[in-house]
């Protein structure tokens, strides 16, 4: 009889942690080229949906979201939140007035492209010269082959899905 309440009680802790975690945490494949280097096509990458009710998203996260009158799910980094002003002008990125480095971005060094961000503002992107509170910018870590917010505007907060939990 202890045996069995043992046995019936580690299935029920078992199939607990596994709700909790599904309910946490969703694993997403990258599909497509547009996150590298930073995650090859195929990844799996585990995606924190709780952490958005505890705490705000940051620049540079990489969030994984529905982009606007779509039903696809991507994942992009966070380049622009509320309240900034955003622009590109010679393979640089400007927010506020300032220069703001990118670390995960590869070195022209290391690429045979000669600019790896086409020059643009936020104005002409979205007609707006800040990011109005509940949305963010978001783009591909391989600029040259991502969708992102240059092509289809701002990200609402109400559709990230979470951020991704293991990032460089």
């Amino acid at each position: 009889m202890k045996k069995r309440r043992i046995a019936f009680t580690t299935v029920g802790i078992c199939l607990m942690a596994i709700f909790l975690k599904n309910l946490i945490f969703v694993d997403y494949k990258v599909e497509g080229v547009s996150m590298q280097p930073t995650y090859e096509e195929g990844r799996l990458l585990s995606i924190n949906k709780l952490g958005l009710y505890f705490d705000a998203i940051n620049r540079f996260d990489v969030v994984v979201f529905y982009p606007p009158n779509s039903e696809e799910i991507y994942v992009k980094r966070v380049i622009g939140l509320p309240g900034d002003e955003i622009h590109y002008k010679d393979d640089q990125l400007y927010v506020n007035g300032k220069v703001i480095k990118e670390p995960f971005l590869p070195t022209r060094e290391k690429t045979d492209v000669t600019k790896l961000t086409g020059n643009f503002t936020l104005e002409e992107i979205i007609e707006k010269r800040k990011i109005p509170e509940g949305y963010i910018f978001v783009i591909g870590d391989n600029r040259l082959r991502s969708r992102d917010s240059r092509h289809f505007g701002l990200v609402s907060v109400n559709d990230v899905i979470g951020t991704v939990g293991d990032q460089k």
